[in-house]
């Protein structure tokens, strides 16, 4: 098989998808089509309609787009199929239905952001951080009926550094898996369409899932030791941002998020949660009262700020008795 025998059919959404549709299309593989999410509402009142960044890329390049609103729609499928494609090349996307992803005669395969089988999931960049892992990466496999749970083609492994966050890591694993995209589509070529995979199924060991991320899941729990709220910060930042609440010593209380923080090695005799400070420098309690200080936070209504110049604002309030609400200590 050669390159030019192949039709490639691209689907993604975000940034992390561009750089991956831009290796195949620098390479010169034939996309035929790019499919992705439906424009966005955006503005005050929803009036102005965002395209997504895949759907900007392709039509500078001139590439066909769709963006179904189901996919399994008659009508998408029917669109899908008239293409032609042998080859389906999904990158930070939604859920396809079989109908979909068994189309092409080489199969669909996904580049994920985590070393599967860890991680499956929406939100694998974000789970690694916040679990501490010092070590990552991104890998393709074919994809059938259940989430992430397709064989594997390849794998690039990526070191996440103790200072690391989500923007760290997500811009390395963004340009190494436009890298392992091109390097899969050469195995398929050699292989004419048959590169060797391994099965999920034998993974013998705990897995570490990375379900999607709300509201209620940012919120940090201060009854953990310093390092693992120093992983959840960094795991959570710059979006969504982990947060907590102020409590002030007039009682006031306010959402604060929490975008870095630092190890200190500190103990003190504080609860978890209360707040220490100590000229410029803010810190927190955390379990066994180990200190982690607060580097970078943001009050609701205000900007993201240093700590020092959220005390020349707060100090009057930020007395004895101001701590962090843990709503559900563990």
């Amino acid at each position: 098989m050669k390159k030019e025998d192949l039709r490639i059919i691209f689907m993604g959404t975000p940034e992390f998808a561009v750089e991956t549709l831009q290796a195949l299309v620098s390479h010169q593989y034939p996309v035929v089509a790019v499919v992705t999410q439906p424009d966005k509402p955006v503005g005050r009142h929803g009036s102005v309609l965002q395209p997504s960044a895949v759907k900007q890329y392709a039509l500078s390049q001139g590439i066909p787009v769709l963006q179904p609103e189901k996919m399994k729609d008659p009508v998408f499928v029917e669109q899908l199929r008239s293409y032609q494609a042998n080859l389906q090349v999904v990158v930070a996307f939604r859920m396809l239905p079989e109908v979909v992803w068994a189309m092409p005669t080489y199969g669909t395969f996904n580049v994920h952001a985590a070393l599967l089988p860890q991680y499956r999931g929406a939100a694998p960049i974000n789970w690694a951080i916040i679990h501490g892992e010092t070590q990552t990466g991104v890998t393709t496999f074919f994809l059938d009926h259940d989430i992430d749970t397709g064989r594997i083609i390849l794998q690039k492994p990526f070191d996440i550094p103790d200072e690391a966050d989500v923007e760290y890591v997500y811009d390395g694993l963004m340009h190494l898996g436009a890298e392992i995209c091109l390097e899969t589509i050469e195995a398929i070529i050699a292989s004419d369409g048959h590169p060797v995979s391994i099965s999920q199924a034998d993974f013998q060991g705990t897995l570490k899932s990375a379900p999607k991320l709300f509201k209620e899941t940012c919120e940090i729990n201060w009854h953990q030791s310093a390092k693992q709220v120093y992983d959840f910060i960094r795991g959570l930042c710059p979006i969504p941002g982990a947060w907590t609440t102020l409590v002030t010593s007039d009682g006031k209380e306010s959402v604060l998020k929490i975008f870095k923080s630092a190890k200190t090695g500190r103990v003190s005799a504080l609860p978890p949660g209360r707040l220490l400070i100590e000229g410029k420098s803010l810190y927190v309690a955390c379990l066994n009262g180990e200190l982690l200080q607060l580097v970078e936070l943001q009050l609701a209504g205000k900007k993201r700020m240093s700590a020092s110049d959220f005390l020349n604002g707060s100090r009057q309030t930020l007395g004895d008795g101001s701590f962090l609400f843990d709503s559900n200590p563990a």
